[in-house]
């Protein structure tokens, strides 16, 4: 079996950190999303590896490399524009053969890894497999009609009128059979080859597709709120590790990780809380499930429920709370002039303002 993860998709959720970053790449308890993928994967016993890039190809391949740091053999599939999951399949297909695969969203966070999806698919050998979790909105997912004995017997992509409240979750496991399909396909009414229209393809051939429902914890990182859940999640389970220095006149409760080279000095860390290597917290709070990223300096500042991603430097302020902060930002206090607000914005941003 062969992996192919899909790191190609433009963030447009996350910006503006994602004008100059790949979305897949956003630390989550100082490692990237994308990270743990891989490393599910090769906990699954999958080795060779083909993963879709686009434009922000060079950051992910100085990221990932060759894969031999994860247990891998990685093949860059260069994808020139997001026109949907199928298409990643679509270039992909020299490099899969004839093999089965696992396809993995490179934006996914599950818990649990996929050892046992794996194991199953192997096991049973459907046509596809697919993973399923019950949510709010379907409308804004891949949404499965299954029958009454729990066969999918049909899948349809952001749909207005969902038949049901069961949405895809990102994985997705494949026999060489989805190849006809994927060739087949027209794009959808949002111009992209959709991976529902090639299952959907393969039950109306008669092929079996098989579904379970996730047990463990999933999100698709795709915005700032569900990054900041992931975030938070991840630290629920880290170990307290001091590895940087933190002088006598600080104080550090619950879990906190302090980095290498990391420095603490007449402050408060309220974990979980993890501080990047290299960082300087000082006179400051960082409060709990936040992560602040290798080279970033705290100073006279309060933080929490947070991602702070590296070399950022927070001075003086008085506060922030749930907020993404970008590699290399300066937050610093305003002048104190008349009561105004002075702002430089990039395109897409979002500001919320209390007056």
């Amino acid at each position: 079996m062969k992996a192919l993860v899909l790191a190609g998709g433009s963030g447009t959720r996350l910006r503006p950190i994602t004008h100059t970053s790949a979305k897949q790449l956003v630390p989550v308890a100082g490692k990237p999303v994308l990270f743990y993928g891989l490393e599910a994967i090769a906990a699954a016993g999958v080795t060779e590896l083909g993963m879709v890039v686009g434009d922000t190809q060079a950051e992910i391949e100085a990221a990932v490399g060759d894969g031999s740091a994860f247990g891998l053999q990685v093949t860059y599939l260069r994808q020139e524009a997001p026109l949907g999951l199928a298409h990643g399949v679509l270039i992909a297909r020299d490099f899969l053969g004839d093999d089965d695969f696992v396809m993995y969203l490179g934006d996914n966070f599950i818990v649990g890894g996929i050892t046992d999806l794996v194991a199953r698919f192997a096991r049973e050998r459907p046509a596809a497999q697919i993973m399923l979790t019950e949510v709010a909105d379907p409308r804004q997912f891949g949404v499965a009609e299954l029958d009454s004995e729990g066969r999918v017997i049909g899948l349809e992509e952001k749909p207005a009128r969902p038949k049901s409240d069961l949405a895809l979750v990102g994985v997705y496991l494949f026999s060489p059979a989805v190849h006809a399909a994927v060739a087949e396909l027209k794009p959808s009414w949002r111009g992209e080859l959709e991976i529902t229209d090639a299952i959907q393809w393969l039950i109306e051939a008669g092929l079996r597709v098989e579904s379970s429902m996730i047990t463990g914890y999933w999100k698709d990182t795709g915005d700032v709120t569900d990054m900041l859940e992931v975030n938070r999640l991840v630290l629920e389970s880290v170990e307290p590790r001091v590895s940087g220095h933190v002088d006598v006149a600080s104080d550090l409760v619950g879990r906190v990780v302090v980095e290498p080279g990391a420095v603490v000095e007449r402050s408060r860390l309220v974990g979980p809380v993890i501080i990047g290597a290299g960082a300087r917290i000082s006179d400051s709070y960082v409060g709990p499930f936040t992560s602040i990223g290798a080279s970033c300096t705290v100073t006279g500042s309060e933080i929490e429920y947070s991602i702070v991603l590296p070399r950022a430097s927070i001075a003086g302020v008085g506060r922030i709370e749930w907020s993404l902060i970008g590699h290399d930002v300066e937050v610093t206090p305003a002048p104190h002039t008349p009561r105004a607000h002075r702002l430089v914005l990039g395109d897409h941003s979002k500001v919320q303002i209390h007056s």
